[in-house]
């Protein structure tokens, strides 16, 4: 075999995936196949996790892939290699929240689907900048030979000045980051954990910091709580695993919320193109102008 007919990548487990030929019928997990998507290459397959509907993908991680022409092949436990080779992929692209555990998969699974076909998994873990994982994906498709278009970069630096602009005005405008669950409670966000979340603090936007206490990623409080701390914007989970806002019309401290906050839809599994997050940011920077 040449170099030039040879295709190789390594990925963030530092594991040399090869092959004599460049993939073209690539599988992914949900949040990878929309990251790839915006570069240029049509999954012919995604994959869920354990949150995500076995039947439907969750559209809060799909971000503009064609799910009419991309095959959803499910999700947690419905997942065996069997399932995932159906649609006949040369490569999977996974993704990991660190340590190398292939994220969606029983690790069993994931063993047994690398003697079939080659993975490569991209860590989109809280340690990592957006920047450095959306480098990553950068890397892996210009390796499978396509490329996010230039004015998506034109369209991200855009983004980045107004909101940039805008929380830089002279009244600090306090956005909050949550995930509704259920009735009774909501998990806040602690903005250091979350790698989108850290690029809006960069940029100046002045996110609430929940107090100290149990749980790494989250706070969980009650709805009260969260009404108290009066945010002006509220970036609120819209997956599927998330409560839906519209079952919280009669929860009075979310009424309460929603009447003086504008709410931006947040995904915390974020699509990691240029494309994506420039759109993110313009909503947000839409919510402070406002």
């Amino acid at each position: 075999m040449s170099g030039q007919t040879v295709w190789q990548f390594s990925d963030d487990r530092g594991q040399l995936s090869s092959a004599e030929r460049r993939p073209t019928r690539v599988l992914a997990y949900v949040q990878a196949g929309a990251t790839l998507w915006d570069h240029g290459i049509r999954p012919v397959g995604i994959f869920g996790s354990g949150h995500d509907d076995p039947a439907v993908p969750d559209a809060a991680k799909t971000g503009s892939l064609p799910l009419t022409e991309v095959t959803y092949v499910g999700a947690g436990t419905t997942l065996d290699v069997e399932t995932l080779l159906s649609g006949e992929p040369d490569l999977v692209v996974a993704v990991s929240y660190g340590g190398g555990q292939v994220y969606g998969l029983a690790p069993e699974t994931a063993k047994h689907l690398e003697e079939h076909v080659p993975v490569v998994v991209i860590d989109v873990g809280q340690a990592r900048p957006l920047a450095e994982t959306g480098d990553r994906f950068t890397r892996l498709a210009r390796s499978l030979g396509a490329e996010e278009p230039a004015a998506a970069a034109q369209e991200l630096d855009a983004a980045r000045d107004r909101l940039r602009t805008f929380a830089a005005g002279p009244d600090r405008t306090r956005a909050l980051a949550l995930s509704p669950a259920g009735q009774q409670q909501a998990h806040l966000a602690r903005p250091r954990m979350w790698p989108e979340l850290r690029v809006l603090a960069e940029l100046g936007v002045d996110l609430v910091e929940p107090a100290e206490g149990p749980g790494a990623n989250w706070s969980t409080v009650d709805w009260a709580a969260a009404a108290a701390l009066r945010p002006a914007v509220v970036l609120a989970d819209i997956r599927v695993n998330a409560t839906p806002l519209e079952e919280l019309r009669t929860n009075a401290a979310w009424a309460a919320i929603e009447r003086t906050a504008r709410v931006v839809p947040w995904n915390p599994e974020p699509v990691c193109s240029a494309r994506a997050h420039a759109r993110f940011l313009a909503l947000v920077a839409d919510a402070l102008g406002a």
